[in-house]
């Protein structure tokens, strides 16, 4: 594994909204959501946030990069159970 093949697709994919290949039966029950790419681990698989608070390792030869205007409208980040909470802060 080479660091820069690494650093590459962390620059290429991180931050990118992403839908799955839903013909794929693992990856079948995020069919129609949007994921954002949080990074990419040293696998060289993408960590996705589908804002239901966890991260999905996959690999990115089963992810589609979606526009981000329409990505946008069907992304939810407040729904993320990652973000802060305010209200719960002192």
């Amino acid at each position: 594994m080479s660091f820069e093949l690494n650093e590459n697709l962390k620059q290429e994919w991180t931050d990118q909204f992403v839908e799955v290949d839903a013909s794929r039966p693992e990856l079948k029950r995020f069919e129609g959501l949007v994921g954002r790419v949080v990074t990419v681990n040293w696998n060289q698989r993408c960590l996705v946030d589908f804002a239901d608070g966890a991260w999905y390792d996959i690999a990115p030869a089963f992810l589609r990069k979606v526009e981000s205007e329409e990505a946008k409208k069907k992304f939810d980040a407040t729904a993320n159970t990652a973000q802060p909470l305010p209200s719960r802060q002192s």
